[in-house]
């Protein structure tokens, strides 16, 4: 790469430290060094070709181009691509892996060099085709070129799109039998094709009136939609089309109504020229999808164990593995990033939904996209109503928000650097009067009585919270106004840039007379513990799970409720271990049942050999991301989050 294209990229990804850079708005996947990388490569070495490696696919595109869009056969879709000239006026391709993976179906397998991804799709190659893989800009990039040749894709760049048209493929089949672990349905094709699958909502039951109350209805089947580009004969479609009923059942001559298994197949549908294979699949099981060619099928496996265990090396210092995790007699999918913060050039960084103001939820996808990071995973609690945190958030040694009520955090610095506990802020109001008073939260949506403050970290404004507050002004450490806050929610009021809010709220109002305008004061701050001081960059949760490999969960301590205490959930964490890389990790239901308790989500973090860990968001807010990608679960099925830990990828 030329001089000049080398220090404008990285001139462009040092603005991700500054958070000016937050006010403009930045597209998905591209971003300006994306596009001096792809347009300086023109004169860069092509790397080296393997063994499986076809000849680079010509194209009539001039000069080098890259987008954030895909057209598939006429629907456009996400994804990042770049395209370069080779040798002899040929045209490189490069698909995002998470693009290729999500939008095409093509397999990731297992590798140990960042450079080359092995992959399949309607493959029966021994061993596999491996791609040459690049980082740009935060993600990975597939060279297609050969890949695409092969399966007589057409490719052409069209401004920020790349058109994709793959060669029409028609199903000739639906056969579905039953295995040891489950259901087996195998779709027979004339020829390879995209696909992919997405996970839809809980399918309701109709209420049988007459089932005894002493027996409560079972967890409802989910829908999985598997979406393939093809046609069917109408004879294959009629086959699985719903009918309705003759005529409703007599149901005053039933004691109770007869319960039948829903059909797995719900209804085989075209629409604009893609088959959609919609399906009925039991709680605690889900598709486990593969390719088969010679001739070309797709194998959708109805499993609880569906999880197909992965070992990838995805850059060097950052490696994404899955697979089962065992704890005691129970077993569960857990999918995570190993990052190694030694490697020169990673580095992590909180960041939140809304770069102006606390206020505000976001797909964890979309924050990591807006700030550029490589990888990530969700943070800290927040409330789902008013939008706003619920714990600690601190970057580059400025508070974000404050914790609360003693819970668990995380703290690290950029040179590679832990430390876990549990996290109180001490802040206090010293005054001329020589009153000192203390602030109970600092940015925070957690409202108790007392005294909160808001910097303007929070936003530009603070609407009250709750009614009959009294807002000062502070500005260069005097208090500058004294107002009433009036009716929670109604009236915005302007947050100093030179200086910030206290709101004094309950009987803390008692100490207004006390701070008049003019009255002198400033701020004293620390951490309990002390350690926590140490470092820029904090996120809180809670509950702490692991210090110095034991387990020290102690929810009650951390006043979560015990129905949270209880509960069987999806979970996120994030650990130290003992080669002292970071893990950041999504655990999922167990085979045929739910999610791990608090205490075994605990023993799974020390079965995969955590020091320190502690227990992030969870539920529907776990999200686990990776290069424009989801790891865990489907986007549609993840929930919008207030914060989250972004792994950053900055080369010097």
């Amino acid at each position: 790469m030329p001089n000049l294209c080398r220090q404008a990229y990285f001139n462009t990804i040092d603005l991700i430290s500054n958070r000016r850079f937050f006010r403009y708005s930045v597209s998905p996947i591209l971003s300006t060094a994306l596009c001096l990388i792809a347009t300086c490569a023109t004169n860069a070495k092509q790397p080296p070709t393997t063994p499986q490696t076809l000849p680079n696919l010509t194209s009539q595109l001039p000069t080098p181009s890259s987008g954030t869009q895909i057209t598939l056969n006429g629907r456009t879709l996400v994804g990042g691509w770049l395209q370069q000239q080779g040798i002899a006026g040929t045209v490189i391709t490069h698909l995002s892996d998470g693009a290729l993976r999500q939008l095409m179906g093509v397999d990731l397998l297992n590798t140990t060099n960042p450079q080359l991804q092995p992959v399949e799709w309607f493959s029966s190659l021994t061993p596999p085709l491996a791609l040459n893989a690049k980082l740009l800009g935060g993600y990975r990039y597939l060279d297609i070129s050969s890949f695409a040749q092969t399966a007589g894709w057409q490719m052409q760049a069209n401004g920020n799109t790349l058109v994709i048209s793959t060669p029409q493929a028609k199903i000739n089949n639906i056969r579905q039998g039953k295995q040891t672990w489950g259901d087996r349905l195998v779709v027979d094709l004339d020829r390879p094709t995209p696909w992919k699958v997405t996970q839809g909502q809980p399918i309701k039951r109709p209420v049988n009136p007459n089932a005894p109350t002493s027996q409560p209805p079972g967890p409802p089947n989910r829908e999985w939609l598997i979406i393939l580009d093809s046609t069917a004969d109408n004879a294959l479609i009629q086959r699985y089309t719903p009918q309705p009923p003759i005529s409703p059942p007599d149901q005053s001559k039933q004691l109770t109504l007869e319960v039948t298994p829903e059909p797995l197949i719900q209804q085989v549908e075209m629409v604009s020229n893609q088959t959609n294979i919609r399906l009925s699949v039991p709680f605690g099981s889900s598709p486990r999808i593969s390719t088969l060619a010679n001739p070309s099928r797709l194998v959708i496996d109805i499993r609880p164990d569906a999880l197909v265990a992965r070992d990838i090396t995805w850059s060097k210092g950052l490696r994404w593995q899955q697979r089962f995790i065992n704890s005691g007699t129970q077993s569960f999918p857990v999918v995570w990033l190993e990052i190694n913060p030694r490697v020169l050039g990673l580095t992590l960084k909180p960041m939140w939904a809304n770069p102006e103001s606390q206020t505000g939820t976001a797909p964890l996808m979309q924050t990591a996209q807006r700030y550029l990071a490589v990888a990530g995973i969700n943070g800290g609690y927040f409330n789902r109503n008013n939008k706003l945190p619920l714990g600690a958030v601190r970057r580059d040694n400025q508070w974000v928000s404050g914790p609360i009520l003693n819970r668990g955090a995380i703290a690290w610095n950029d040179s590679g650097e832990f430390y876990f506990g549990r996290l109180t802020l001490n802040e206090t109001l010293i005054s001329t009067n020589n009153q000192p008073l203390p602030i109970l939260f600092l940015n925070s949506g957690y409202v108790q009585n007392g005294i909160a403050r808001y910097t303007p970290l929070w936003g530009s404004t603070y609407t009250p919270l709750t009614d009959n507050e009294i807002i000062l002004l502070v500005q260069k450490d005097q208090i500058t106004n004294q107002l009433s806050g009036g009716k929670v929610g109604v009236t915005p009021i302007p947050i100093p840039k030179d200086g910030y809010l206290l709101t004094l709220r309950g009987t803390a109002t008692n100490n207004a007379p006390k701070l008049p305008v003019g009255t002198k004061a400033t701020i004293s701050s620390s951490t309990t513990s002390a350690d926590f001081s140490r470092y820029p960059h904090i996120i809180g949760a809670g509950p702490l799970l692991i210090q110095n490999r034991q387990i020290v969960l102690d929810a009650e301590a951390e006043k979560f409720s015990n129905a949270f205490i209880a509960e069987k959930a999806v979970r996120s964490a994030i650990c130290t271990n003992t080669a002292g890389n970071l893990m950041i990790a999504a655990v999922h239901n167990r085979p045929g049942g739910p999610g791990p308790t608090l205490a075994e989500h605990a023993q799974l973090m020390q079965v995969m050999g955590c020091v320190n860990a502690l227990n992030l968001d969870g539920g529907s807010s776990t999200s686990l991301y990776l290069g424009g990608q989801l790891l865990d679960r489907s986007p549609n099925t993840a929930a919008r989050v207030h914060n989250g830990i972004g792994i950053f990828l900055n080369p010097r």
